[in-house]
């Protein structure tokens, strides 16, 4: 195992992948949890704390301005090092800058800081996850994805935990985060160093045709709905499993906090690691399709554990073997599952589709919290546990209605086109494409409401409902049309 696990990094382009994925993961701690911590040192009240998670949001909708890096290319370095080379200096200057304020005196040029490096962050994502599509082959992509994986996580720690660490008892606040913007030279020195990717794909001429073609593009091959759905629902266990696992231990379990804190920082970052590069290189024997597979069994299986947790007397042995199996079943599926994005991605549009589908995976990870305290208060821990179990049961299924579909995007640049239901297939497209034109009215009145200081929780709460509904039901009406295609003897699948 760890002989085939060490072989990750003598592979060509390895080392590039790590780098770039540190620099793309070490903006994320420093607008989320590192900078709650700062303020909380510096006794800003809880609700600015809370306004302060809205933040986040950039990542999730990072898709609204990914064809704009499709379509336009820097004057220098080329389509892909270009805009990565221009987002890593923004963003060693907005976290730099970040270093010059205090919570206390200077909040809102903060808060203007925290949203700028956040968006200049979730920019660098949409290239990174880009460059790494044009540039690996269907071979390279689990090393690829494990590797990346790799470096992103132990950016999260050294802007996490690390951060935390020297700004109590060394450096202070804001010398961190000079530290931190100094570490992003690595991202710099890496592009400035790496291949551009040589594509043969076509580059959109015009912004319509980058914001369009993508679109017409994906929502035109066969399955594609059900691959969306797939994409939704692979990792729904996991994310139900994650949602409440710390409060699961403290709370159901009754583990002291200090011991859940570092077991799980500790231990579950360790195997989460192990856990995607073991992966990436299993995937060098595997097909795309059985890897998935797989790790997606195991997945739900490593859940058990919290089940056993929940059944038996605490012992933090168990606690430590649960969490253990858990991340490492859930970094090989990581592993896979960001390989199954590339591949998925055509190269003319692979900041576009990209961001697209990384923003939908993300959707059971966000949203799944509010459904599982609901289901925890009703049915209990056990039930829970065995339900995050049953959760990753319909997208395995999915991953087998798409198989063929699969094996052949592994394989081809281009991709299996539709035949049946043209018109019925152009209305769930666009109830799709409302359900996410509500949704960004929500994103705009949500950054109304907060700087202008208007109430209109009433308003953005049916917007954010509305817009969920009408895209999951041009999802599900897609997906529908999908699989009666299949039944019909010409379809391919």
């Amino acid at each position: 195992m760890l002989s085939r696990t060490l072989s990750l990094f003598t592979q060509r382009n390895s080392i590039v992948m790590l780098l770039l994925g540190f620099a793309s993961g070490l903006p994320l701690a420093l607008t989320s949890g590192t900078l709650q911590a700062w303020m909380t040192v510096e006794n800003v009240d809880l609700k600015t704390i809370g306004f302060f998670s809205l933040v986040g949001q950039a990542y999730v909708f990072k898709f609204f301005w990914s064809p704009l890096m499709d379509r336009y290319t820097p004057p220098f370095l080329g389509r892909r090092r270009g805009w990565l080379l221009l987002t890593q200096l923004l963003l060693i200057g907005a976290i730099f800058a970040m270093g010059f304020m205090q919570p206390s005196r200077d909040l809102w040029w903060l808060a203007a800081l925290a949203v700028a490096v956040a968006f200049l962050s979730a920019s660098q994502d949409i290239v990174f996850d880009a460059y790494k599509t044009d540039l690996l082959n269907a071979e390279q992509r689990g090393a690829g994805a494990a590797v990346s994986v790799l470096g992103y996580r132990l950016a999260m720690l050294v802007s996490g935990g690390l951060a935390l660490w020297l700004a109590d008892r060394y450096a202070g606040w804001q010398a961190t985060y000079w530290l931190m913007a100094a570490l992003m030279l690595v991202g710099v020195v890496t592009t400035l160093r790496a291949p551009e990717p040589e594509t043969h794909a076509g580059v959109p001429r015009t912004l319509e045709q980058a914001v369009m073609a993508p679109l017409r593009d994906f929502f035109g091959r066969n399955n594609a709905w059900l691959i969306l759905c797939l994409i939704v629902l692979y990792k729904m266990g996991d994310a139900f499993a994650g949602s409440l696992s710390t409060t699961f231990l403290i709370r159901g379990v009754g583990f002291e906090a200090g011991d859940v804190g570092l077991i799980n920082k500790t231990l579950g970052l360790a195997a989460t690691i192990v856990g995607a590069l073991y992966g990436g290189a299993l995937m060098q024997r595997l097909s795309l399709f059985r890897a998935l597979l797989i790790f997606g069994l195991l997945q739900a299986v490593s859940n058990a554990g919290y089940w056993l947790l929940a059944v038996t007397d605490k012992h933090l042995l168990s606690m430590a073997v649960a969490i253990f199996f858990e991340n490492l079943c859930g970094g090989m599926g990581t592993a896979a599952f960001v390989a199954l994005l590339m591949a998925l991605c055509n190269k003319s549009f692979s900041a576009t589709q990209f961001a697209l589908l990384s923003a939908l995976s993300a959707v059971g990870r966000v949203y799944v919290g509010p459904v599982a305290g609901w289901f925890v208060e009703a049915h209990g821990w056990p039930l829970f546990y065995l339900f995050s179990i049953v959760a990753a049961v319909p997208g395995l299924l999915l991953l087998i209605a798409c198989r063929s579909t699969l094996e052949y995007a592994q394989h081809h640049e281009d991709a299996i086109p539709r035949t049946h239901f043209a018109q019925a297939y152009r209305w769930a497209f666009r109830l799709f494409a409302l359900g996410c034109g509500v949704l960004l009215l929500w994103l705009a009145g949500l950054a109304v409401s907060a700087l202008a200081g208007l109430a209109m929780g009433t308003l953005l709460t049916g917007l954010f409902e509305a817009g969920m509904a009408l895209g999951l039901g041009g999802i599900l009406w897609g997906a529908g049309l999908d699989y009666a295609a299949q039944r019909r003897p010409a379809a391919v699948t």
